[in-house]
């Protein structure tokens, strides 16, 4: 185990690991890494390792030439098998951007001979099982944006990175089939869609569901612009409950596209609007105005960067506190008392300025 800020890696590198067991955001977040990587060692296979479903964000990136999921309640033949898969690559580097146990474990048992992490003071038994732990000095200045952490890594193996923000590839097949998607669904739309994703998989995170049929309702009065309501199949259900009979169109499309799918569905919008969850990371990383309403979290860790995305956050003193929600109740009042109106605003900012 070696410890530095900078690494020097001697051997050939011919094929490559990398495991980011994070949820879908963190997924998209680790596109520049992956770009940097391939970059550096353009004749290398790159794989990744993700919980499933989350890797088929990016199977229609040339750059990817394959990848392996964590199945949930996976059983222990189903983990064995994944280890002896992982094993028989013959893995040169391994890189593991989490700070969690399974990628720690998964990274050692994969037998690489170089396996690379940053370095967590308080977890000497996780920083053992590496090769290569990379100790960054303090940034002199904050960084925008959840991909420095992999980039830091990435910094910490002699690797430049050549872009900061995400770009999600989307293929010819998977806009065709946003396209049948939309047509299906009859979604009637002169002036463009605005999709919205008003649930997070943490309800401390999500703003009052009449505050999002006020806003649509709004959109719909000034611009013409139905919603496009996106989720998955377990959400499809809240979204008839709220919005099945809101004053203006509003299409349900949760459950009905594959994650393979999504990133071409939005970009066919002309805006996105949501909470802090997955869809605003996939939007803006097809090129998709993004607003994000957050709570609890900070957005100066999370929210998409760039002109085109813009952070709606409250001015309380306690935001962000980093809480799920006020006393462990489930609810952030950060959130509850925001109004429309400091929404409305920066929708018609960016909706004016197309």
């Amino acid at each position: 185990m070696i410890i530095a800020a900078q690494h020097e890696i001697n051997i050939p590198i011919n094929k490559i690991l990398i495991i980011q067991l994070g949820d879908i955001g963190d997924v998209v977040w680790m596109i520049p890494a992956l770009r940097a990587l391939k970059n550096a060692y353009p004749q290398a296979q790159l794989k990744i390792l993700t919980r499933h479903p989350n890797a088929e964000i990016l199977l229609d990136d040339p750059s990817i030439t394959g990848s392996f999921q964590v199945r949930p309640k996976r059983k222990i033949q189903d983990s064995l098998k994944l280890l002896c898969a992982l094993r028989r690559e013959k893995f040169d580097l391994v890189i593991d951007l989490r700070s969690d146990d399974r990628g720690a474990v998964t990274s050692f048992l994969t037998g690489a001979p170089v396996r690379a992490a940053l370095f967590y003071p308080g977890l000497s038994w996780r920083n053992r099982l590496f090769t290569h732990l990379v100790n960054p000095p303090p940034d002199k200045e904050r960084i925008l944006g959840a991909a420095e952490q992999s980039l830091k890594i990435i910094r910490g193996l002699g690797i430049k990175e050549e872009i900061t923000i995400p770009q999600i590839i989307v293929s010819a097949e998977a806009e065709q089939k946003a396209r049948q998607i939309i047509e299906k669904e009859k979604i009637i739309a002169k002036n463009g869609w605005v999709s919205i994703n008003p649930f997070s998989r943490w309800s401390y995170k999500e703003w009052g569901m009449e505050k999002w049929r006020q806003l649509m309702s709004f959109i719909w009065q000034k611009y013409g612009m139905p919603a496009v309501i996106i989720g998955s199949e377990e959400e499809r259900e809240r979204v008839a409950k709220y919005f099945s009979n809101a004053p203006s169109p509003v299409y349900n499309l949760a459950g009905k596209t594959l994650l393979r799918e999504t990133p071409a569905l939005l970009k066919m919008s002309r805006l996105h609007i949501g909470v802090d969850s997955a869809a605003p990371h996939i939007a803006a990383a097809v090129g998709t105005p993004t607003i994000t309403i957050y709570g609890p979290s900070d957005w100066r860790d999370w929210a998409p960067i760039g002109e085109n995305n813009k952070a709606i956050f409250s001015d309380m003193p306690c935001s962000p506190c980093y809480k799920k929600g006020c006393n462990g109740e489930g609810r952030s009042l950060c959130l509850e008392n925001m109004a429309v109106k400091n929404v409305q605003v920066v929708v018609e900012k960016v909706l004016n300025s197309q």
